[in-house]
């Protein structure tokens, strides 16, 4: 009996030690990351039949256990992946609202300041000083336009060495992982099914939470205690002791763009980057599709409609020395690229057919093999399809504001050829001001009407306004003669007149040579009108009033908004979508702050209740030697019989 007890003392010895052990190793790893609490599994050795009864054998430990809940960290993995995700995107949005929105750096106070230059010149459009005060403040429209798309550039630039890192460090954490899924996986074959090593459990769970912070995952244990972990629509990036790898490659259609592709042993595949979501990853990319190309395409709008509107109206007016106006401002041109990965070396040409009508968005142009179908980007649907002999001539696609043509090559196009057009995303960039010369500014009409004194009726001209459109007629400034025959009948004389008696209705329009002008009041019979051009001019300012209206026309969005309006409308996108990653990410912050206190309230270190547990161990050591020290006495008076 004495040994038995001796016997059964020493395992308790062994169960205590081993769970002054364990807890020991959970209060040295209460602050390790991703560390989760262990305890000791024991149950009652097999008792001895000795015809008395079944006598106890003692305790033994037969595992260590992780409290590990697989559900909640499935939770945490998820809130943290979509908190890292809005994060990064609403910091980077953050920075374009900042940039357009600002009161000083923004585009309204260069506009402001732009059109009120040219209101000082319709106030005395003689003074050359006025015209240079608005030369000058055209160059700093143009310097605000082009400086605020370089920062936006800037933008995209740093974009890509923040997603070339991410997918370094995606990448560098599927290798940890598949060589922890090795070490795994042989020291569960050596301890058996039921033992796992679970340190190294958690450097992995730990890994995966990590991984989780750059890109969506899902993952699958496996029997054999391996893990495999799959990104994107299913793409395996860890299959045991495997890894595969992420990419950063230039755009097939952009090489300023930098895009994700997928590595294997089979080699490299285009993935779609709407499908890797989530992390830093998936808010680069997202910032990138959602805000910032968004940003850019709608300045390069406002740019264009800009030099459009504001150049059809100079080049209807005269300059100081009678010239007709000229293009004020250039702006960037729509963009088609073809694709790098095309088989056919055609051409495409992009051209805008209206400024009011461009939406800022971008569309792709893809080849089915049979007919080109024109994708919107945004809505990721088909706008229109075209025939190549279609598309042999100028196509105006309605709602675009867009014409293409495409130029057949050498080689034919084939099924998944395809080209990305852009028509504003280079407006602001390349947006610069024609017009350096004071006296060059269109400031006056290019004709005038005059009534001689000889009149005898009380009919009334009004002064004729340009209504042809650019480029002007080319007898626009060819003199004309209106003399009424009658009461109700005029004759019109000059190159490019009407033949014949004309009727006359009082405040009707006469159009001629690309103008027109009204006849108000009763004319008498031999009443003459004339109109030509408009020589002496330098006090005239009729132009550039029209100039100054521009400032508040809607010439924009289809008619619905003007310049400001325009850049309003971008700067309440931006900041709405700022707003709303302000809301998101504040609630999934909160959201992942809960999950993570629920899951380490079941899996992380209290030390509280490491120091109960030390001091039951203890207790359970010091009892056990007890009960050796007493069998040892027991087994000393046997042997005092003895003698």
């Amino acid at each position: 009996m004495g040994s038995g007890i001796y016997g059964i003392g020493v395992s308790a010895l062994k169960v205590a030690q081993a769970g002054i052990s364990v807890t020991s190793h959970n209060i040295a790893n209460a602050n390790t990351p991703g560390y989760t609490r262990q305890e000791i599994l024991q149950s009652a050795m097999l008792p001895q039949n000795t015809g008395a009864g079944f006598f106890g054998q003692g305790a033994d430990v037969t595992s260590v256990k992780r409290n590990y809940d697989e559900f909640l960290f499935a939770q945490v993995g998820e809130a943290q992946t979509k908190a890292s995700n809005l994060n990064t995107q609403y910091a980077l949005s953050q920075q374009v609202s900042n940039l357009l929105g600002d009161a000083n750096g923004g585009l309204t106070p260069a506009l402001q300041d732009f059109f009120s230059s040219i209101n000082t010149v319709s106030n005395a459009p003689e003074s050359v000083a006025a015209r240079q005060t608005m030369i000058g403040s055209a160059q700093s429209l143009t310097n605000r336009l082009q400086t605020l798309d370089a920062r936006l550039t800037e933008i995209r630039s740093g974009l890509n060495g923040q997603i070339s890192n991410s997918t370094a460090t995606i990448n560098s954490y599927a290798k940890q992982i598949a060589a922890l899924n090795d070490n795994i996986v042989r020291a569960q074959a050596q301890s058996g099914p039921n033992q796992t090593p679970n340190d190294l459990l958690d450097m992995r769970d730990q890994l995966l939470t990590q991984l989780s912070q750059e890109i969506r995952v899902s993952s699958v244990k496996q029997p054999d205690g391996s893990m495999d972990v799959f990104i994107g629509n299913g793409q395996s990036l860890v299959i045991g002791n495997q890894s595969s790898s992420l990419l950063a490659v230039s755009s097939t259609t952009d090489q300023t763009v930098l895009e994700v592709v997928y590595v294997n042993s089979k080699g490299i595949s285009r993935i779609q980057q709407s499908a890797l979501q989530g992390g830093n990853l998936g808010g680069y990319l997202g910032f990138r599709e959602n805000v910032l190309d968004p940003a850019q395409n709608l300045l390069g709008r406002v740019a264009i409609g800009i030099a459009d509107t504001f150049n059809q109206q100079h080049q209807q007016g005269i300059d100081l020395k009678g010239a007709i106006g000229g293009s004020f401002f250039t702006s960037g041109a729509p963009t088609a690229t073809a694709a790098t990965s095309n088989v056919g070396n055609s051409g495409l040409t992009a051209t805008i057919s209206s400024t009011s009508a461009l939406t800022g968005r971008d569309y792709t142009l893809q080849f089915d093999g049979t007919s080109y179908s024109l994708f919107d980007n945004t809505d990721k649907v088909a706008l229109q399809s075209f025939t190549a002999a279609q598309l042999a001539t100028p196509q105006t696609v309605a709602g675009t504001g867009i014409t293409l043509q495409l130029a057949a090559g050498s080689v034919a196009d084939v099924a998944g050829d395809s080209f990305l057009i852009r028509p504003t995303a280079v407006g602001a960039r390349d947006f610069k001001l024609s017009v350096t010369d004071p006296t060059k500014i269109a400031a006056a009409n290019p004709i005038r009407a005059n009534a001689p004194s000889t009149n005898l009726g009380s009919g009334v001209i009004a002064q004729p306004s340009v209504t042809g459109g650019v480029p002007v007629n080319v007898n626009l400034q060819q003199p004309i003669s209106i003399t009424f025959t009658s009461a109700t009948t005029y004759t019109v004389t000059g190159t490019g007149a009407p033949v014949g008696p004309q009727a006359f209705t009082a405040g009707a329009a006469i159009n001629i040579n690309g103008w027109s002008t009204q006849i108000t009041g009763a004319p008498a019979t031999g009443d003459k009108f004339t109109i030509g051009p408009n020589t002496n001019a330098t006090t005239d300012g009729t132009n550039v009033l029209k100039l100054a209206q521009l400032q508040t026309t809607n010439t924009m969005v289809n008619g619905t908004a003007s310049y400001q309006g325009a850049y309003g409308q971008l700067i309440s996108q931006v900041g709405t979508q700022t707003r709303e990653l302000s809301v998101t990410s504040t609630a999934q912050a909160s959201m992942l702050a809960q999950v993570t206190k629920a899951q380490q309230s079941a899996s992380g270190v209290n030390l509280d209740e490491e120091a109960a547990n030390l001091l039951k161990y203890q207790q359970a050591y010091q009892a056990a030697a007890k009960a050796m020290a007493i069998s040892q006495q027991m087994f000393d008076s046997l042997l005092q019989l003895g003698g």
